[in-house]
This record gives C-alpha cells, sequence and structure tokens, in this order.
C-alpha cells in the first residue's frame, strides 16, 4: 500500500513537471513570434532610408557637373602652379641681385689694380690681372650683369648719379662728361647708378617728340 502512494506520487511530480516544461515552450514560441512597438517603429524608417539609397543610386549621372568641376580644379591647379612658378622666379631674381651686389666692388678692386700695375711699370703683373679681369666680368655678363659706362651721353636721373657739374658750351646741356664710377644693371634694373659729372651752359637737348617731328618732316620734303 505504501509503495503504491510513492509510485502515484512519483507519477504526479513527473506530470507537473511535463506540463511547466510544454507552457514554457508555448510561451517562448509565442515570444518569438511576437514584435515589440519599438521593433515595429524602427522598421518603416529602415525600410525608407534603403528606398532613399536605392533612388539615388537609380539617378543618372550629370556628366555636364563632372565635367564643370574637373575644369575648376584643373584650373585652380593651373593657378597655383602659375603662381608658385612666378614666387620662384622672384626669388631667383633676388638672390642673383644680392649676389651681384657682393660681386660689383670686386670688379672695382680689380681695376684699381690693374691701373697701379700699368702706372708702375708692372707688365707681368698687369697682364695677370687683365686676363682676371677678363674672366671674371665674363663670368658675370653670362649672368645677366651690364656695365653702364654713359661718357658722352645725355644725363639720366634714373641711372646716373650726378656728383658735380662742369661749363661747356660745345655740347648739350647735361651731359655726361666723366665717369668716375661705372654702374651696373641686371637685365632692366640698376643694380648701381653709374656716378658723372654732367655739363652746364650749352644748348638745351631736343626733345625726342621733336627729334620724331623733324625727322618726319625731312622725309616729307624728299
Amino acid at each position: 500500500m505504501t509503495e503504491e502512494i510513492k509510485n502515484d506520487s512519483c507519477a504526479n511530480e513527473a506530470e507537473a513537471v511535463e506540463v511547466e516544461a510544454t507552457v514554457i515552450e508555448d510561451e517562448t514560441e509565442a515570444g518569438e513570434g511576437e514584435t515589440s512597438p519599438e521593433t515595429q517603429a524602427e522598421a518603416p524608417a529602415e525600410d525608407a532610408q534603403a528606398e532613399d539609397a536605392d533612388t539615388e543610386a537609380a539617378k543618372p549621372v550629370d556628366e555636364t557637373d563632372w565635367k564643370d568641376k574637373y575644369l575648376r580644379l584643373h584650373a585652380d591647379w593651373d593657378n597655383y602652379r602659375r603662381r608658385m612658378d612666378e614666387q620662384r622666379a622672384d626669388e631667383r631674381v633676388r638672390a642673383t641681385e644680392n649676389l651681384m651686389r657682393d660681386l660689383i666692388p670686386l670688379i672695382d678692386d680689380m681695376k684699381h689694380a690693374l691701373d697701379w700695375a700699368q702706372k708702375n711699370g708692372a707688365a707681368e703683373l698687369s697682364e695677370g690681372f687683365s686676363a682676371i679681369d677678363t674672366k671674371f666680368r665674363a663670368a658675370l655678363e653670362k649672368h645677366g650683369l651690364q656695365e653702364i659706362d654713359p661718357a658722352g651721353e645725355p644725363f639720366d636721373p634714373l641711372v646716373h648719379q650726378a656728383v658735380s657739374t662742369v661749363p661747356d658750351e660745345s655740347v648739350f646741356d647735361e651731359t655726361v662728361r666723366d665717369v668716375y664710377q661705372k654702374g651696373y644693371k641686371l637685365g632692366v634694373k640698376v643694380i648701381r647708378p653709374a656716378m658723372v659729372t654732367i655739363t652746364t651752359g650749352g644748348e638745351k637737348r631736343p626733345s625726342e617728340t621733336n627729334e620724331e617731328q623733324n625727322e618726319e618732316e625731312t622725309q616729307e620734303e624728299k
């Protein structure tokens, strides 16, 4: 009798466990099948984004727009390259100007040494100084340095520096008489003006306009 009761009790417990397991399984399946309100709200947004991406990808490529962008980029690059080239050219010119300013006094010293050798009868020294002076000047001229020796030319305050005046009625007024120190220019830029004396008391030099008019009148008469 006691054993039958025990068997019935065990059977009841087994049935209870089985029923509980079945209930849990049903609840799990029901939970997996349901969708939370948050998930339901996010789904349409994701779908809309996907549709927008598809629409954007489906748009035809505007070749004109891409061509305009390319041309603008190419123009910007050309402008940048041109500015860099101009900047480098300016830097080279400034560097050359500074170098020439430092070397011009050496030309003066070489000239003084050559004059001394010639006055004192030092023929060998004179020949040596002359050869060095010729080579040195040729090297500087190769890099654009030009000598300004304006004896007999009209005075130009942009190129010449007048240190004194000399009365002379035989030539036009303000004509360069003597050159105390030669000048130099690099290209069109004056590095050092020539130090000169100019004449006074002579006739006024005719302007270039008057000279051109006189030449035209002479040609018409012919």
